[in-house]
């Protein structure tokens, strides 16, 4: 293991999915993956292309079949374990940021708002409260 955090340091929560994911970077490394957890602002990474903490990346990810990759600039490696690594998203163009909010918010799932009525269920949606009124910018 190399780069890994003792202690857990994140801020946003990780949601846990299977997107297929590629990544490269400038002369170093490129590949392809799985994408097991994801937020706002990083995700883990299960690929069989050793990549070494500190290695910048282009990160695509996969989110639907047949859909356009969201793609992140600039993704950090923070660590790397076995066949797993870590990233922090450092820059995220402004239409990537907006999808990426948009699925997070799916992730995150609905909240009831009132408790259901007679045979009435009423649901209140909000945005992932990083992406809520400039908390977080891309």
């Amino acid at each position: 293991m190399t780069g890994q955090p003792l202690t857990e340091k994140r801020k946003h929560p990780r949601f846990p999915v299977q997107f297929r994911s590629s990544f490269s970077s400038v002369n170093l490394v490129g590949g392809e993956g799985l994408l097991l957890d994801l937020s706002v602002r990083g995700c883990r990474v299960d690929s069989k292309t050793p990549v070494r903490p500190g290695t910048e990346l282009r990160l695509q990810i996969h989110l639907f079949q047949d859909s356009t990759p969201l793609e992140i600039a600039v993704a950090s490696v923070r660590w790397s374990q076995d066949q797993q690594f870590g990233v922090e998203f450092l820059d995220v163009h402004n239409d990537a940021w907006k999808r990426l909010c948009r699925v997070i918010k799916d992730l995150e799932g609905p909240t009831p708002e009132d408790p259901p009525g007679p045979g009435i269920r009423r649901l209140h949606i909000t945005p992932p409260r990083a992406c809520q009124d400039g908390l977080l910018s891309p």
